[in-house]
């Protein structure tokens, strides 16, 4: 699959309008893969719309480890991703995943029937096809610990009448007998904020690009550059 910049010279990408035939590879199996987030980009569709995207770098997968509901009470896929150096893995870990490889990370996708896959199997990004729809479920940039304003979005205090120094106070949280003369559950109050698992829903795959292991996702996804993503189609629990 070609890529080629945009016409007015910028860092927007499109995708090339000529595709060659992508081969989904076991198509009749429940989608999904690990990646990396890379660079966000514009990308221009048939319609002549522009829309936020994001390219996702998705190296092939090895299962590590089929599970089924006879031998473990429920059906899943644990996959292998990345590489990292064999000192820094654990003996359990390395014992677990055999001559595999030394894998940075080792996830595991709920499926319906786990039957049709086996220890040592690849995924890769032909295992999709544009316009699948995907959950994306990453972790979130950390944003450190923050106030009211930025975490839970207080408007702050009067900015003027004699305030002074509590434009972003939080105000009272309680006192005057409210919940027994102490701090009630669940208020909102400063913090650490960020660093959440999260899953973004409804996104669509855009582009395929089997050959260089990259795919194009609509819109925004969690985390940093460099992020561990989970790319799961939308019939996966």
């Amino acid at each position: 699959m070609s890529w080629f910049k945009s016409r007015n010279g910028g860092d927007q990408w499109h995708l090339a309008q000529q595709r060659f035939a992508v081969v989904i590879f076991l198509s009749q199996l429940m989608k999904f893969i690990l990646g990396r987030k890379e660079q966000m980009v514009s990308f221009t569709g048939t319609d002549g719309l522009n829309t936020a995207a994001t390219f996702i770098a998705v190296p092939p997968t090895i299962v590590t480890q089929v599970k089924s509901k006879d031998t473990d009470g429920y059906n899943a896929v644990q996959v292998g991703f990345g590489e990292r150096a064999k000192k820094n893995i654990s003996k359990a870990v390395q014992g677990h995943v055999g001559e595999l490889g030394s894998f940075a990370t080792i996830h595991e996708f709920r499926v319906d029937d786990s039957s049709s896959w086996k220890k040592g199997d690849s995924i890769n990004a032909a295992l999709f096809s544009v316009g699948d729809e995907v959950i994306v479920s990453g972790v979130s940039k950390g944003k450190g610990f923050q106030g009211v304003v930025k975490r839970h979005g207080f408007h702050g205090g009067p900015r003027s009448h004699g305030q002074k120094h509590s434009e972003r106070e939080a105000g009272s949280i309680g006192g005057g007998g409210r919940a027994g003369g102490r701090v009630a559950k669940a208020m909102r109050m400063p913090g650490r904020m960020g660093s959440d698992r999260v899953s973004v829903k409804g996104l669509c795959i855009l582009g395929v690009d089997a050959e260089n292991g990259k795919i194009l996702v609509s819109g925004c996804v969690p985390g940093i550059k460099g992020a561990i993503l989970e790319i799961k189609a939308k019939q996966v629990q």
